[in-house]
């Protein structure tokens, strides 16, 4: 083989395209970004993300509406606590 012939230039690109196969392809394969057609970068997408956000954004309406019922305990644990013996006596009084 000559070192500028065709066959040469030939077996430089095919090596090169050969390693740009397997890099994708061990890239690919381990989850990092790949080039896309236009020399961006695509991502793997994750298949159960829509899945996950609405169980999340469910248990996050969830969470809240537990949080408005505990500072409304916690307001009247407060009203307790801060009002005057005498008439809190007196209400217990006016349940009996």
């Amino acid at each position: 083989m000559q070192w500028g012939g065709p066959a040469f230039v030939i077996a430089i690109i095919g090596m090169s395209f050969g390693a740009w196969i397997i890099t994708t392809w061990i890239r690919a394969r381990h989850g990092y970004p790949i080039e896309n057609e236009w020399g961006g970068m695509t991502s793997k997408g994750d298949l159960g993300a829509d899945r996950k956000i609405e169980l999340l954004t469910n248990e996050n309406g969830q969470l809240k509406d537990q949080i408005g019922r505990l500072e409304e305990r916690l307001r009247v644990l407060e009203r307790i606590a801060t009002d005057a013996p005498a008439r809190l006596s007196d209400e217990i009084e006016k349940l009996r």
